[in-house]
């Protein structure tokens, strides 16, 4: 899951992205609001953790603007603004939840993973796809109850192909998971993740298929 991470603090930044980054999110952190902006034109994001007080834009005009160009992302709202007037304007500019500072990391994370699933329509926090299972809270994939051993770039994989589970998911659309502002992005190296992943999981019930010209699947193998 890659997320956008707009806050001007810098420790703050930097302690929040590092924390996410150990649970697995592939994070852009940035701190102004025009180049926040600019981002959320040009690249794809799951979600995005967006601070209201930023130099050169505010989080409401991005807000307004990201709306107004239709992008649905979910945005989770973090501010030390803590009044009713706040928390009313940033839902009413289309923010998806609001979170005050100071705030607990487990808290930031509930709220993340609860705006992921609704945002891919999983209702329950166990996502499932015969006997290989994501679960949400702790970011563990398992085949039939036994952990599954992934390297980072190929859970992150896997988990974007879970959560579209029955959807097609093209080889951009899987690398813009994958990859920060700051790496050198390779859509081409997406094959690669995929043949280790399906080696992964043969021992399962679930298949990834290739779509050709068109991109991946993670399906329930179909019974002999």
């Amino acid at each position: 899951m890659r997320i956008l991470l707009v806050e001007d603090n810098p420790g703050l930044a930097e302690w929040l992205a590092k924390a996410l980054e150990n649970d697995r999110y592939t994070v852009d952190c940035i701190k102004d609001g025009d180049h926040a902006d600019q981002a959320l034109r040009t690249e794809s994001y799951d979600l995005v953790l967006l601070d209201l007080s930023l130099p050169r834009l505010s989080g409401h005009d991005i807000l307004k603007r990201l709306r107004q160009r239709g992008n649905k992302v979910p945005v989770l709202v973090l501010t030390a603004n803590t009044s009713l007037q706040a928390r009313v304007s940033s839902l009413d500019f289309g923010a998806d939840d609001y979170l005050a500072k100071p705030f607990e990391l487990a808290e930031l994370e509930a709220r993340m993973r609860a705006l992921l699933r609704r945002a891919n329509d999983q209702a329950m926090p166990v996502i499932q796809c015969g006997n290989l299972s994501l679960d949400s809270r702790t970011r563990i994939f398992s085949i039939a109850d036994r952990e599954l051993a992934l390297t980072p770039r190929e859970h992150a994989v896997l988990e974007a192909l879970i959560m579209k589970m029955g959807r097609t998911m093209s080889k951009d659309a899987l690398a813009a998971s994958l990859y920060t502002l700051d790496d050198d992005a390779s859509s081409d190296a997406i094959e690669i993740y995929i043949h280790r992943v399906r080696k992964k999981i043969e021992a399962s019930n679930a298949v990834i298929i290739t779509l050709r010209g068109l991109g991946y699947m993670l399906k329930q193998r179909d019974e002999p």
